[in-house]
């Protein structure tokens, strides 16, 4: 073979991995690289695998180099990998035993159609490879974006969409309702989520997620992408209605008028985009029962009960504001209670009226039988405001003598007759917790009532390990939504004084007293305790 030849071949073989690099829009010395190990394949076939074989690419000349990797060793058991001092000094005057291998030059190889076959199977391989990761790299920072593409196809309701350099897939639960693309379609969608997969990045996209209506809004609305409006959040039934809430930094500016636009015509082009959903814009306020009083219009709203610990709310509305208030399937309540993050009970003039009635006569009742007295005399308690027996017995005797009708002897009376029935029931209560064999751990729980811990025990709680292994939706109940039912399981400490909050901090000080998880406060504490002691020095 002539030198003008080589020369060609090298040239030849520099320009098409220039050329796969341009097209793949990938590193050249990717490309390089796996030609480097495609020939070190077909070498290796033609050697023998046994040998450990390393080809180079001169990424100026295009020329190539073989080289077999022998490592230097004392005495010699495999000719194919290893070499002895006094030869390796021959290659390599600074040969050292255990040092860097010695790269013993091969003579070059003429690829038969096998190997050459081989090598463009490692070739094109490796470059799949490197686009891949290509496209993952490019796609991870841009989770949270919109982006244009065109529909490919359609397999079985999910949508496969051409980015350009990348396939993306919009899954049926992730479209509109309705909507229907064919092949040759544009569409625009959220980027949800890049994950990095064996057969190459995977690209969710959404038109359902909620942050693909609000990057909609920043997109028409200058306010929003300038950040003098914050979007503070968005709750959807896609394809349907949807709430957003806004809020505006500089007082000159509404951010309701802004978001709608002159004639509509911002929210419109919103509006078109997500195929007719109605959208109601509120400009959010931190007082939640305002609020939720705008966000549950058109409704009429009467009143606005707020029971922060649970953070639930109870809404009293107009009998004839009822079905409005709540919305064609739950809608409107739904989705004003997704977009405050509180739960939202709708009730009627009548219901409250008949609960609270319910709740009046029962503590009545409870009064009457613990304390021995009549009626009139439980629901003067009940009117002021006492709900159990134990705020009876510890409170202070002014607050029950002052109570028309009552005096000084009557108020000590009833305090007594109110510690004496707890005193009884604690009784009861200790006897219960012997018999259901409750262990002492878990009754040292200051938080848990006696009668907490007996219901715990009912419920096969008898150990503060048993506890520990609880979850707070075990103690509380959880919501779940069915369909578009929502159903309530109970859990074992429902109806008792106790949030969810409480509950979590308990069950974790268990796990911490057992050693199930490392106590993290102690560890901080001893970490400010070094560092005020480095600083003292």
């Amino acid at each position: 073979m002539s030198t003008k030849g080589i020369s060609a071949n090298r040239l030849e073989l520099l320009q098409i991995a220039d050329a796969v690099a341009r097209e793949k829009s990938i590193d050249k010395n990717i490309v390089i690289s796996a030609m480097e190990e495609a020939i070190q394949k077909a070498a290796a076939s033609r050697y023998g695998i046994e040998n450990n074989i390393k080809a180079e690419i001169n990424p100026e000349t295009g020329s190539i180099a073989l080289m077999r990797l022998l490592d230097v060793v004392e005495k010699v058991d495999d000719f194919s990998t290893q070499i002895n001092l006094e030869d390796a000094k021959l290659i390599n005057p600074d040969a050292e035993i255990g040092g860097e291998a010695i790269e013993e030059e091969l003579p070059p190889i003429d690829f038969g159609r096998v190997a050459a076959q081989s090598a463009k199977q490692v070739i094109f391989q490796k470059v799949r490879e490197a686009e891949r990761e290509r496209h993952y790299e490019e796609f991870k920072d841009r989770v949270g974006e919109i982006i244009n593409g065109v529909i490919k196809r359609v397999e079985y309701g999910t949508v496969v969409v051409d980015l350009g350099r990348a396939e993306a897939v919009i899954r049926k639960d992730a479209l509109l309702p309705r909507e229907v693309y064919k092949p040759g379609d544009r569409v625009r969608a959220y980027i949800m989520e890049v994950r990095r997969e064996i057969r190459g990045p995977q690209i969710f996209l959404s038109r359902t997620h909620p942050d693909f209506m609000a990057n909609l809004f920043a997109q028409e609305v200058p306010e929003i992408y300038d950040g003098i409006i914050d979007i503070i959040g968005v709750a959807r039934d896609p394809g349907s209605r949807a709430k957003i809430a806004v809020l505006s930094k500089d007082s000159s500016i509404d951010p309701v008028g802004a978001c709608v636009g002159m004639r509509g015509s911002r929210v419109q082009a919103v509006v078109n985009e997500l195929q007719g959903e109605k959208i109601d814009i509120l400009t959010w306020t931190e007082d939640i029962a305002s609020f939720v009083v705008k966000a549950l219009q058109p409704a009429e709203v009467q009143k606005v009960v707020l029971y922060d610990e649970e953070q639930r709310l109870e809404v009293v509305v107009p009998e004839d504001q009822l079905s409005l208030a709540i919305g064609r399937r739950g809608q409107n309540v739904r989705l004003a209670s997704s977009l405050c993050g509180w739960d939202i009970d709708i009730l009627t003039e009548d219901q409250e009226s008949e609960r609270r009635q319910k709740e009046f006569q029962e503590r009545t009742q409870l009064f009457m039988e613990a304390l021995d007295v009549d009626e009139l005399l439980a629901q003067l308690l009940v009117t002021e405001g006492f709900s159990d027996i134990t705020e009876l017995a510890y409170v202070d005797e002014k607050e029950i003598s002052s109570i028309a009708g009552f005096d000084e002897d009557t108020a000590q009376e009833i305090q007594a007759r109110a510690s004496d029935f707890i005193n009884k029931e604690n009784e009861e209560l200790e006897k219960k917790c012997k018999e259901l064999g409750i262990k002492d751990d878990l009754l040292a729980i200051e938080e848990l009532s006696l009668k907490m811990i007996v219901t715990l025990g009912e419920n096969d709680i008898k150990s503060l390990e048993d506890f520990a292994y609880c979850s707070s939706d075990d103690l509380l109940g959880w919501d779940e939504t069915i369909g578009e039912e929502k159903t309530h399981e109970n859990g074992i400490l429902e109806g008792f004084d106790i949030t969810y909050s409480q509950a979590n901090d308990l069950i974790m000080s268990s796990r911490i007293k057992l050693g199930i998880i490392p106590d993290v406060s102690e560890e901080i504490n001893n970490e400010i305790e070094e560092d005020s002691a480095k600083k003292s020095e």
